[in-house]
């Protein structure tokens, strides 16, 4: 059989468990672990530091969205004005072209071709590309057909270029004026 040693210890242990009554358990309680108001004034912290940020949040987001709506006004508003600088020399080139007194033939045709090299050049730096169709397949995108007349070869092809078109960027500004051929009538 076993003998039943109590611990050294077990004596003292009761000694301190028949201490403990419900009003020091309670006590003990509230100094281990926060009391309801502190809580709640915690919370209440919390929840007000929370709503300071979400505050802060929609201001700057509406910061952000009225800055951006100015830069879109700003771009619009000025969306031209590499294009007109660049075609300031092209003006003031044709005005001293008319202020020229006794100008040959030969000195204007030489004045107009140096501007219309200034014109290519303005429109080569603002992505403007020329449309020149001449012999190749009508694209009813890229061009207008004003007329089609009988022709040898293949119909449905430009054979008269009228004015020239256009692109902006890869996007049509002003088609190409053609004349295409439609096939001999058997």
């Amino acid at each position: 059989m076993q003998d039943h040693v109590t611990p050294p210890n077990a004596e003292e242990n009761l000694q301190t468990a028949a201490e403990i009554t419900p009003e020091t358990a309670g006590a003990a309680a509230a100094d281990a672990a926060p009391s309801l108001e502190d809580q709640l004034h915690a919370a209440e912290q919390k929840a007000a530091e929370l709503q300071d940020a979400w505050l802060r949040a929609k201001a700057e987001a509406e910061n952000i969205r009225r800055r951006a709506q100015d830069d879109i006004a700003k771009a619009s508003k000025f969306a031209a004005e590499k294009f007109a600088t660049a075609m300031l020399p092209v003006k003031d080139s044709l005005e001293a072209a008319l202020a020229t007194e006794n100008a040959t033939l030969e000195s204007l045709k030489q004045g107009v071709e140096l501007t219309l090299k200034q014109l290519q050049s303005a429109f080569q730096s603002a992505s403007v590309a020329e449309v020149n169709p001449m012999g190749e397949k009508f694209d009813p995108n890229k061009h207008q057909a004003i007329s089609a007349i009988e022709a040898e070869g293949e119909p449905n092809t430009v054979i008269t270029v009228l004015q020239k078109g256009y692109l902006l960027n890869e996007r049509v500004i002003r088609p190409a004026l053609v004349v295409v051929s439609k096939a001999k009538a058997a």
